[in-house]
């Protein structure tokens, strides 16, 4: 009789896991993730392929992530219909690619003159950002999160000094989003080439100059064979949000609790870059001028200026485009005013004292 108990408990305990293992296959869900960047990237690709890693482990591989680079399954600047079509079910990048889709898209990356990586924090977190960006995404199928910042980046490479405005006509520089449009209105000539594929076109001399990140990011890329002047600050790019766009429809059929996984990781990759970039690009600057010859330069006022009048042209041209980029382009001013009061109050007011006492 105890036989017979024992043997019916484990032909159902034997049902359970026969039953189980289908289960548990069935509830993998593949993410393909494509990319813009080039495999390995130094201070762009490591974070992206550090969150397609994140991802998995986190859902202890419920979610089965394979991350393509930029080419690897589709062109760089075609991540955006990749994903959009369902095609994969995810990219990495920056939104600014995407402003020929629509203008409003800009803003979560970057904005000539706009907002430094914890305003941009603030913004897309607790200031309305991303509330206008699902509804902007929405428009196109997508959702996305910021998953990265690389903080104010520099002004550039450039073959020759920059000493004012007029020096900037007729220059050929790789430099995407609103900061190409400012550079077009004082007379250079935009041009936007994925980041794998900057250095050929800067040696070859097909651009003049170029911009990208900073000197973490930019010491790998090699830029110092082909210009040895360095420009800073940037006005184009003060905080650089990076993202991961997700097609809605493959969103909307996650659990909660993978959505929140995804969200969570996100989060950890976007302090996560910013904090890695700041530790570095002070080592890495040392390097291109000490053993690279660079030379640093500083745009002065007269330039920055220039900048300033052509950036209020482009921005306004940006926000007329339609009532969604008016809201988007809207907010980001105003969080640009109301917490850029509050950095100018705290941040920048203590490094410039704290500047003033130990330069002494």
């Amino acid at each position: 009789m105890e036989r017979r108990k024992f043997l019916t408990g484990a032909a159902v305990a034997g049902a359970a896991t026969t039953l189980a293992a289908p289960s548990v296959a069935q509830s993998k869900i593949e993410m393909a993730i494509v990319a813009t960047w080039p495999r390995d990237f130094p201070g762009l690709g490591l974070p992206a392929q550090r969150l397609a890693a994140r991802i998995q482990e986190l859902t202890e591989g419920e979610i089965q992530v394979t991350y393509y680079a930029a080419g690897e399954k589709v062109g760089a600047f075609d991540s955006f219909d990749e994903v959009a079509s369902g095609n994969s079910q995810a990219y990495i990048g920056a939104e600014y690619y995407w402003k020929g889709k629509h203008p409003g898209f800009a803003p979560f990356t970057a904005i000539p003159f706009g907002l430094t990586a914890g305003e941009m924090d603030a913004w897309t977190k607790y200031a309305g950002g991303q509330e206008l960006w699902d509804e902007l995404s929405g428009e196109f199928g997508l959702k996305a999160f910021a998953m990265g910042n690389t903080g104010v980046q520099m002004g550039g490479w450039f073959n020759k000094e920059i000493n004012s405005a007029e020096d900037l006509q007729g220059l050929k520089m790789r430099i995407p989003g609103l900061g190409g449009d400012v550079l077009a209105k004082l007379g250079g000539s935009p041009i936007s080439v994925p980041g794998g594929q900057i250095y050929e076109n800067l040696v070859s001399g097909a651009i003049d100059a170029t911009e990208w990140v900073g000197p973490y990011n930019d010491y790998f890329m090699k830029f110092y064979e082909a210009a040895k002047y360095y420009y800073f600050p940037g006005m184009h790019e003060p905080g650089s949000q990076l993202a991961l766009g997700m097609n809605a429809s493959w969103w909307g059929s996650l659990s909660s609790t993978h959505q929140a996984i995804i969200q969570a990781a996100c989060n950890e990759e976007n302090a996560r870059t910013l904090a890695e970039t700041n530790a570095n690009n002070g080592e890495f600057l040392n390097k291109l001028i000490n053993d690279h010859g660079v030379q640093l330069r500083e745009f002065n006022d007269d330039i920055y200026d220039s900048f300033g009048e052509a950036a209020s042209e482009v921005i306004d041209e940006a926000r007329d485009h339609s009532a969604l980029s008016a809201k988007i382009f809207d907010s980001h001013l105003k969080a640009r005013s109301e917490i850029g009061a509050w950095t100018a109050l705290s941040d920048t007011a203590y490094v410039n004292k704290r500047n003033n006492v130990l330069n002494r």
